[in-house]
Parts: C-alpha cells; sequence; structure tokens
C-alpha cells in the first residue's frame, strides 16, 4: 500500500456521514487495545476559536520541552496537518502501517464507523506510539457525543467562544449548543472558559458544579492592548506583561488569556511550564489561514471566518487594521451556512466581491451567490469560479494600497495559501 491508497482508503465513500455517539468509536477503540488511555489530554471543544487555542498551547508545552500531540481539523493543505507531534506533521509511513492494522479492526466491526472516527482512531494510535506527554485535543463537532470524547479525564477541559452552528446536530438555541460543548466537562476536571455571554456562562458553570469540577473563567477586563500590526501585536494579561502574539485580533488575545488561564491550572498540576516558555511559545505561535497575511501591496489576507460568528470577528478586525478603506472580498461559501447573516455584516466594508466556488460538494454555486450578493447591496460582482481564478482576476484589478480579503469556507484557505506560497 501507498500513501495515496491509504488516504482513498479514510476517504472513502462509506465512511461517509455525521453520526454523533461514542458507541463506534468504544468499539474501534477496543479493537485497537484502548491506545487513549494512556496518554494525558488538554480537551478543546467551543464554536469558534478552537483551533487558534489548541495551537497556542500547543507551542508553549513544546516551548517547556514536552512531547506534544496535536489534533486539530480541517487541514489546510495536506491531510498530515490534523496530526501533529511538536509541531510536525504525521509522516505517511506511520498512516499507510495504521490503515493496515485499522482494516482488520473496521472487518470485525457491525457498524461501520465514520471518516472522523477513523481519522481520530489514527490520532490517538500516533500519539501513543511515539509517546506523548500531552496531546492538545481539539473536539471534532460539539463535544459529548464527538469521538474524540472517548478520552478519560483530562488534565484541562477548555472551552473557546460558543455561537449558532451546526444546529441540525446540536440544538437550535445557544444553550442547548452550550450544553453539548459542555458534555467535554468530566468529574473531577479543571475546566477553563473563554468568557462570553452569561447564558452561555451559566451553562458552562452548572455543569461544572454538577460534575464536581473547578470552573476558571478567562478574565478580558485584565487584557491591556499595547502595539498593533499587520505582523504580531503585543498585550498585558494580569501578572504577565509586554506578550507578544504573532496572531492577529482582539479575539486572539481573548484566545491567549484563556490559554494563560490554562497554563497557569497545569502549573498548579505540577506541570514545568516557565514564564519564558509561555512568552515563547505565544511569540511563535502559528495557524495557517486565520486572518494571515499573505502578501503586501496590495495587502492579501485569508480568514478562515465560515459562520455568523466567525465573520463578526472579521468585521471587526477590517475596522481595527483597516477603518475607512473599502476591502474587495473574494468568498466562497457552503450552502448549508447562514450566509445571509454572514454576508450582512461584512458588506458595508465591500468595494466588490469576487464569488468563487470552494472544492466541496456542500459548496454554493458561484453564480447563484453573485446574483444573491449584487441584489442584496447592489454592488459590483467579479465571477472568479475557481479560487486560483478569482484570485487572479482580484489581483490584476487591486492597486498597490488596496486590501483584499479571502473568506467564507476553511475549505478554500489550502487553494488560496497555496497560490502564494
Amino acid at each position: 500500500m501507498n500513501i495515496n491508497e491509504a488516504m482513498d482508503f479514510i476517504h472513502q465513500t462509506q465512511w461517509k456521514g455525521s453520526k454523533l455517539g461514542l458507541s463506534n468509536i468504544e468499539v474501534l477503540m477496543n479493537l485497537l487495545g484502548n491506545p487513549q488511555d494512556e496518554l494525558k489530554y488538554i480537551h478543546i471543544a467551543g464554536t469558534n476559536g478552537k483551533g487558534s487555542t489548541a495551537s497556542m498551547l500547543a507551542s508553549v508545552l513544546i516551548e517547556a520541552g514536552y512531547k506534544t500531540g496535536l489534533y486539530t481539523s480541517p487541514y489546510i493543505n495536506k491531510f498530515n496537518e490534523r496530526i501533529q507531534v511538536n509541531g510536525e506533521n504525521v509522516p505517511d509511513d506511520f498512516l499507510i502501517k495504521s490503515v493496515e492494522k485499522l482494516k482488520v479492526a473496521l472487518d470485525k466491526m457491525d457498524n461501520k464507523p465514520t471518516e472522523f472516527e477513523i481519522v481520530t482512531a489514527l490520532g490517538f494510535m500516533y500519539f501513543h506510539e511515539v509517546k506523548c506527554d500531552i496531546v492538545v485535543l481539539e473536539v471534532g463537532l460539539g463535544g459529548r457525543l464527538d469521538s474524540t470524547n472517548i478520552i478519560h479525564s483530562p488534565e484541562a477541559a477548555v472551552i473557546t467562544a460558543i455561537g449558532i452552528d451546526h444546529t441540525k446536530e446540536l440544538g437550535e438555541n445557544i444553550e442547548e449548543i452550550a450544553l453539548e460543548k459542555a458534555g467535554i466537562i468530566k468529574d473531577d476536571c479543571d475546566v477553563i472558559l473563554y468568557d462570553q455571554d452569561k447564558v452561555i456562562v451559566d451553562v458552562i458553570k452548572t455543569i461544572a458544579k454538577e460534575k464536581s469540577s473547578r470552573l476558571h473563567i478567562a478574565d478580558f477586563n485584565e487584557i491591556e492592548p499595547l502595539e498593533i500590526s499587520l505582523k504580531n501585536q503585543s498585550f498585558n494579561y494580569k501578572e504577565y506583561k509586554n506578550i507578544k502574539l504573532s496572531l492577529l485580533g482582539d479575539h486572539q488575545l481573548n484566545n491567549a488569556a484563556t490559554v494563560i488561564e490554562t497554563i497557569n491550572v497545569l502549573k498548579n498540576k505540577g506541570w514545568n511550564i516557565s514564564k519564558e516558555n509561555l512568552y515563547n511559545g505565544l511569540e511563535k505561535v502559528k495557524w495557517p489561514g486565520r486572518f494571515e497575511i499573505l502578501r503586501e501591496n496590495p495587502t492579501f489576507i485569508v480568514d478562515g471566518a465560515h459562520n455568523p460568528h466567525g465573520v463578526i470577528t472579521l468585521a471587526n478586525n477590517i475596522e481595527k487594521y483597516f477603518k475607512g478603506k473599502k476591502v474587495t472580498f473574494i468568498t466562497g461559501v457552503m450552502a448549508d451556512k447562514e450566509f445571509e447573516k454572514m454576508y450582512d455584516m461584512v458588506a458595508p466594508y465591500a468595494e466588490k466581491f469576487v464569488v468563487v466556488e470552494p472544492n466541496n460538494p456542500r459548496a454554493f454555486n458561484y453564480h447563484d451567490l453573485g446574483v444573491f450578493l449584487h441584489e442584496r447591496y447592489n454592488v459590483e460582482i467579479i465571477e472568479g469560479k475557481s479560487v486560483s481564478d478569482g484570485i487572479k482576476k482580484a489581483l490584476d484589478a487591486a492597486k498597490p494600497d488596496d486590501v483584499i480579503i479571502a473568506f467564507g469556507s476553511l475549505y478554500m484557505s489550502g487553494d488560496i495559501r497555496s497560490y502564494f506560497v
């Protein structure tokens, strides 16, 4: 078997679909010897900010000298990015070897797992094989019934910003969604919460109390922004002064405060993490595709905002970094997203929209998207169809001091970055 055959097996159609619940992953992991039970975790749930928070935590832990696993989704350029140890992607050789082992286990299963369950199993297998000291584990969807929730009580359960998304699976209102996210809270656990709407905080408080768990809420009033540029930003948080962060936006300061609270919890549990480790980890962290500057003159930014909550953050960043400027947006969306709300938030900043179609079967047709945007906002539309064609047309029409921002779907981010990198 080669890597292409291994990838074909992982992505084959019989695993497609989303079946929330732990029964399948429990059977699968039991057949594999339950490697996940031998590891320590930071478990992260939330609607937005999970990946950024996970990458910051992993960066700090690596700086502290711990062999650190990182499990995230989706990937930007290559599947292997989803499973990393100390910043290095899982090697092809391991995936090939592990798919062979998985085949034997899957043949013994009456109910076939989903692709996400298979990938999660691969992650657990790799982190166990290389003997990670700790794994930063990002939830795929929800929390309570997500396959990552098979783990025992983590060193820390982190809950990031919660918004309305995946309502079909998680619930129609914010309380129901928060309850699903709170499902990662185990008995006698330390819970670190991104401070947010009182309704959400009250749900998390209730679950934490029921589980006899300790709740630590990041205090955003303690954040003091210092300097900002399109390269990095600096801030104070409580006793930590002049922290440099390579990720941009006020929301990343909030995520960083949540990370600092998590690191403090780990230190109190005996993990050896110095102040210098924290500073270096935050300054060095990279998280591609999140308000990421890909070129200057014109300024070209790719942002993974793909739901209303994420687009609010994008709009805030435009206001902060490019106040008074009009923006060329390159955009494509999934047809099942609340894209009307998304575009309402950025339309006031739009000079024009370049419409494209992400490479995904759920993608909204680019021509239909253009018609919708023109009729709703009476703004100039350029049809790009493919992502690369859209980028070329946007750049051809741009002046050196223009701002171009690509957003709407994480499924575009890899193609966008590949155009420049």
